[in-house]
């Protein structure tokens, strides 16, 4: 650092280098005030010098009469900082905080207001709540410059998938191999939509939940538009259940996430939406 000479291992230099004031101590108690720098090339315990040192760094207004001068950047801390705490609160700020570079966290993330990000990556799976719950996709019109998008989710009792498109003309319709042990292929269903011409269409059989086979019962040709539905699994959801919160449902959470209790708590329309209240989701994308 420059500008701060040379030090010994177990001494306080305070003052000006020159003329040199050597007012070395061992410890510094009392309520003294200093000029100068304080280098330390050892630990520098704040409060009862002992095996548990405990006391207080402030910078800034102090709670009594005590007003260090400190402008511009109070702390600049080249390396890491480590917070270790015997209370809840390991680290609290008040203010606005600004970050260059990645967080990596074990933990939740609880927000009492908005969370805005331009997309979200991982799973995203489930809401709850009564009908302001419902899960919204918000995004940049395609076609009309200052315009945007909003659509929701279907919902439903089950986590469904499906697929859909055209029939073939032999009248098979091949579903994804990705369904096999994803899919519960007793919960296939399947949904017809002739084209150009009325049809006497059926599903005649579905082959290991592999293969779809429609018959037209009239013999002619087939031409229609097709969508399947599957429900996942091990998916299985309590879809009616007595109590005040997510906290209270009586399955396995374990493969879904809550919005507005998992993740996604805020205010809306003047009361909380989160735990212990309804539930929202909005995902800016």
């Amino acid at each position: 650092m420059a500008g701060i000479r040379n030090l010994d291992s177990g001494k306080i230099y305070i003052g000006p280098e020159d003329p040199k004031d050597d007012r070395s101590k061992t410890t510094l108690n009392g309520d003294k005030e200093y000029e100068g720098t304080l280098a330390s090339t050892g630990p520098a315990f704040v409060g009862g010098h002992s095996e548990d040192a405990k006391g207080v760094v402030n910078i800034g207004t102090d709670a009594a009469d005590f007003k260090p001068n400190v402008s511009g950047r109070a702390v600049d801390i080249e390396g890491d900082v480590k917070i270790v705490t015997e209370s809840g609160k390991a680290l609290d700020i008040e203010g606005n905080t600004i970050q260059d570079g990645d967080t990596d966290q074990t933990g939740k993330i609880t927000a009492s207001s908005t969370v805005k990000a331009s997309n979200f990556v991982g799973d995203i799976s489930t809401t709850s709540g009564t009908p302001p719950g419902c899960k919204v996709f918000d995004l940049p019109h395609p076609n009309i410059k200052g315009y945007r998008l909003r659509h929701a989710c279907v919902e439903g009792p089950e986590a469904a998938v499906y697929v859909r498109g055209k029939v073939s003309v032999d009248g098979i319709i091949e579903l994804p191999d990705y369904w096999q042990n994803f899919v519960d292929k007793e919960t296939i269903s399947v949904h017809l939509t002739p084209m150009g011409a009325y049809q006497e269409l059926f599903v005649d059989r579905i082959e290991y939940g592999k293969r779809v086979y429609i018959k037209n019962q009239a013999g002619g040709k087939i031409d229609a538009y097709y969508q399947v539905w599957a429900d996942r699994i091990g998916h299985d959801m309590v879809v009616e259940y007595e109590g005040e919160s997510v906290a209270d449902y009586p399955g396995d959470s374990s493969k879904f996430s809550a919005a507005g209790y998992d993740y996604d708590i805020r205010e809306v329309d003047g009361f909380m939406v989160g735990d212990d209240h309804e539930h929202f989701r909005t995902t800016d994308i």
